[in-house]
């Protein structure tokens, strides 16, 4: 388990430049938690304070009721793998060379039978066998996210953290990653937290959502909490439009003014015209 409790977090001597104010959360297992919010929100320094890889100034974070502040790095990577949004290596390496880089935390290097099995399983688990021995400059983004995703997956660890995975990606790699991630929870019991920018995925594959303002927890809960005019509204200073479709709300992108606006009205079509599809 996982539990943040008053976390505070600002940059400089300055406390009043917070970039997170007293947060308190304990993150669900065996679900996706989405961590939702307009640029600034403090999702990504959430993410790193979670990981001890950004130290709170106060407030603690306990990891199966330890102090991260207390364990080792090297043992925080045995149970937290941590995927950043910008995740560039300065050297030119194989997806196998980048996936058994996963198992460092157990090996520091030195490969055993039983690294080469997690590896193995990885690269087989993300469907990556035939390309394997490419470079990571040679393969599409879609591959090369799910080459990161099977690294973390040979790391082996009870806890995602995903810092915007769908950045970069079209809309066919982006539901391909939201599968394959919720695929982890369900086929390999895993608990992940990710930061998505993109509500509509947030509420298809997320079982809890925390939508965060200025630092602040503003509202958390199941998608039909969270994903309302009335949160979402202030989160992101924008008026929203909620449909339900399929038992999922849904986010339509538009204001109700602009479908009576000349440009946005379907052209109209006599008796003889073909009918809209």
């Amino acid at each position: 388990m996982i539990e943040v409790k008053n976390i505070r977090q600002f940059y400089g001597r300055n406390s009043d430049n917070e970039t997170l104010s007293d947060i308190s959360i304990t993150v669900k297992e065996n679900t996706i938690t989405a961590l939702v919010g307009a640029n600034g929100a403090g999702k990504s320094t959430l993410l790193g304070v979670m990981t001890n890889l950004i130290p709170a100034k106060s407030g603690s974070v306990m990891l199966d009721g330890v102090d991260v502040r207390e364990i080792k790095a090297a043992e925080i990577a045995k149970k937290v793998a941590f995927l950043k949004q910008t995740h560039q290596l300065s050297i030119r390496i194989t997806i196998q060379d980048l996936v058994e880089y996963g198992r460092f935390p157990h090996c520091s290097g030195r490969l055993k039978d039983i690294d080469k099995e997690k590896v193995a399983e990885a690269i087989s688990y993300m469907s990556l066998e035939d390309i394997k021995g490419k470079y990571l400059d040679e393969i599409s983004g879609g591959q090369r996210q799910r080459a990161f995703i099977a690294m973390i997956l040979a790391q082996d660890t009870p806890y995602i953290f995903l810092d915007e995975p769908l950045n970069n990606l079209d809309i066919k790699y982006s539901v391909e990653m939201m599968k394959i991630v919720q695929k982890l929870v369900v086929d390999l019991k895993k608990t992940v937290v990710a930061v998505l920018h993109d509500i509509n995925f947030a509420a298809a594959y997320a079982g809890h959502i925390i939508a965060m303002k200025d630092g602040k927890i503003y509202k958390e809960g199941n998608p039909f909490d969270v994903i309302t005019p009335k949160v979402l509204n202030p989160v992101f200073d924008h008026d929203f439009h909620i449909v339900n479709h399929d038992k999922r709300p849904v986010c339509l992108y538009y204001d109700h003014e602009d479908y009576n606006c000349e440009i946005c009205s379907p052209p109209k079509h006599d008796a003889h015209d073909v009918p809209l599809q």
